[in-house]
């Protein structure tokens, strides 16, 4: 009976991040019909921010936007004696001195604010830059945030960071990470009590799939495994699983009806009721190997 509540408890602010090591593996069609399919308060999170999709699918009514922006840093030329201590710390390039001149590059500030803090002369303060946006609403039951990074922009951590500062604690929260094993997906991944790992039973599939399971696992956050087209191509995603005592928590089978419906923004559970169940059975197999 301990036990059946500590499940409950668990269950009931759970943080599952679905990734993948590539795109175009599902993730997102996971993500998506595992959010609508469980019971009780949840809310998803598209932290996708370079190409957010999620939101054709759910078709969320948006009712609140709010800008994300970092701070980069702004030059008093008037106090400024070009000693050059401001590029000499910065290590990415985004401020150096030549002559009497000082350049700023905002797109490649990090908001590290090391160049204000060793300027003798108290020369550089700030202003903001504009990195993307953050627009959150609802679909049907389920809470609904994604983030937008503006066009032109290299580094989405900050907005990904943003759009993870809306988790309720009091909720199951599905986050839908970028495609990949980089920083963004890094971004993501921390402080999720549950990794899903959508991947396709490809070479391809199975090569990056081990990349992603080398990221949960420096995170040391327990993973398993959705197969996507489960039915096609070969069994090496599922020896690896074997091999690395990884379990395999759902195999999506490749569907002409599920890809038609996809081609149309349609979710997989709204043509293919009985998958709900299978996403919830999925979920509860997540809860089980945390607990």
């Amino acid at each position: 009976m301990v036990e059946f509540y500590q499940l409950m408890e668990v269950a009931r602010h759970m943080t599952i991040c679905v990734a993948s090591g590539k795109g175009g593996t599902g993730k997102t069609t996971v993500a998506t019909n595992l959010a609508v399919s469980l019971n009780g308060p949840v809310q998803f999170l598209d932290c996708d921010v370079e190409e957010p999709n999620a939101h054709l699918f759910m078709k969320p009514r948006l009712n609140l936007a709010e800008k994300v922006t970092i701070p980069v840093p702004e030059v008093d030329l008037d106090k400024c004696d070009f000693c050059g201590k401001c590029g000499e710390i910065c290590q990415f390039s985004a401020i150096t001195v030549i002559g009497k001149k000082v350049l700023t590059f905002p797109e490649l500030c990090h908001a590290c604010k090391g160049c204000m803090m060793v300027c003798p002369r108290e020369a550089i303060g700030e202003k903001a830059r504009e990195l993307g946006v953050i627009e959150k609403g609802w679909s049907g039951s389920v809470e609904f945030v994604h983030g937008r990074m503006r066009i032109g922009e290299a580094m989405s951590p900050p907005i990904i960071s943003r759009v993870k500062e809306h988790i309720s604690p009091e909720k199951i929260t599905i986050i839908d990470a970028p495609p990949g094993t980089s920083c963004p997906v890094i971004t993501a991944l921390k402080g999720s009590d549950f990794a899903v790992l959508v991947t396709e039973p490809t070479p391809f599939g199975l090569n990056d799939l081990k990349l992603a399971v080398g990221a949960v696992r420096t995170l040391k956050i327990p993973c398993g495994i959705i197969i996507n087209r489960s039915d096609v191509g070969d069994d090496g995603v599922v020896t690896y699983a074997e091999e690395e005592s990884i379990p395999i928590l759902m195999e999506i089978a490749d569907d002409r009806k599920v890809a038609e419906a996809y081609s149309r923004g349609i979710m997989m559970v709204d043509v293919r009721p009985e998958m709900r169940g299978r996403f919830r059975i999925a979920y509860d197999k997540m809860v089980e190997l945390v607990g």
